[in-house]
């Protein structure tokens, strides 16, 4: 059935499954092997958790029907399943990059990428003519955030995507800020779409975790027996534990979102906060007027905790120079806004008015 996205995350398709006991909750196959009846056959296609688990299949089916996916592969981190997308790239390839990425996958360009030979190449992929000048006869893929990590910048993911398929390239798109419940890069000609499940989708701050959505099964089957190959799947417990995650995935971001639009109107009333960064859902960064108070900040908060991470119940403040961009060569953090006075907060699901009193009380500690 069609559901809408708020039962999806519950149900998924809908479908139920028989495992003899009649559980609510999907069991966790906690097993490395599984039985065969025959040589070279098990009927239910389980063999060895590192290719296939149910409690990982599950997962996937669920994720996948969120993103309108054909296939999803479940990953023990984001950059895992982000490694895995670029694995799609032969030496010799050119890809287009989004300039403004999350310090992690800027690590992945330079330390794996470029040394597998691949030719990459920094946009500013919210200008849609700076996507097509940068376009060459050996481009075969464009990948970017939207929004991005931390400066929330928005990238047109339909144009990005006509642009891609006339010049023979795929289009990969990070999907962790939105989350499927406010974007669905699939339906706006994406072909593949990862996610730091880590953040919203698991939600808790107690799971790491990362998925890799594909829009055909041409695509499903290489990076599946990518998965296979190099070993980097979601173990059957941490799998249990997005699927509880998921459960309140679209009433959680909900209020992340109505909390986050709470603090933005504060924020705007503070003279010590210059910028404000803000694209509609539960992440904001903002620069102060200078680097004692982001430190003063940082030192100040009590209810908010000073950490990496985002997209968890609890509120998290974040110094993204030192803490997630430090990868990122300073002159392009200064090009972007990445500079010692930028803070990174992912607004949590306490009550706004208690999130609010805290940085209050922050900024006058």
């Amino acid at each position: 059935m069609d559901y809408e996205i708020d039962t999806r995350c519950i149900h998924g398709e809908g479908h139920k499954y028989e495992d003899g006991n009649n559980s609510i909750s999907y069991p966790i196959y906690q097993t490395a092997s599984f039985s065969h009846l025959t040589p070279g056959h098990n009927p239910n296609g389980f063999d060895y958790s590192r290719e296939s688990n149910p409690t990982r299949a599950y997962l996937e089916e669920t994720v996948s029907s969120l993103e309108h996916a054909v296939d999803t592969i479940a990953f023990a981190s984001g950059m895992a399943a982000i490694a895995t997308a670029f694995e799609y790239f032969k030496p010799g390839d050119h890809i287009i990059l989004g300039e403004d990425l999350y310090g992690g996958v800027v690590r992945l360009i330079k330390q794996i990428c470029e040394k597998n030979g691949y030719e990459t190449e920094y946009v500013d992929t919210t200008d849609v003519d700076k996507i097509k000048a940068a376009i060459k006869e050996n481009t075969k893929g464009i990948y970017f955030e939207s929004p991005t990590n931390p400066m929330m910048r928005i990238t047109n993911i339909q144009a990005a995507a006509k642009i891609a398929h006339e010049a023979g390239a795929i289009l990969i798109v990070d999907n962790t800020f939105m989350t499927p419940v406010y974007q669905n890069p699939i339906l706006e000609g994406a072909d593949i779409v990862v996610h730091s499940g880590t953040k919203y989708l698991s939600g808790h701050n107690d799971t790491v975790c990362g998925f890799l959505c594909v829009a055909s099964k041409e695509l499903s089957e290489k990076f599946r027996l990518y998965a296979k190959t190099t070993g980097a799947t979601l173990g059957p417990f941490e799998c249990w534990l997005c699927l509880r995650g998921l459960k309140t995935l679209a009433i959680r971001m909900e209020r992340h979102k109505s909390n986050a639009e709470a603090v933005v109107v504060y924020l705007k009333g503070k003279e010590e906060v210059e910028e404000i960064y803000y694209a509609g859902t539960g992440i904001i960064s903002f620069t102060v007027n200078s680097v004692d108070t982001a430190l003063k900040l940082l030192r100040n908060i009590k209810l908010i905790t000073f950490a990496e991470s985002l997209g968890g119940t609890e509120s998290l403040l974040t110094y993204p120079t030192v803490q997630t961009h430090p990868d990122v060569p300073e002159e392009q953090k200064l090009k972007l806004g990445i500079t010692d006075r930028l803070l990174r907060l992912s607004v949590g699901i306490e009550n706004p008015k208690d999130i609010i009193a805290d940085l209050e009380g922050a900024f006058h500690g």
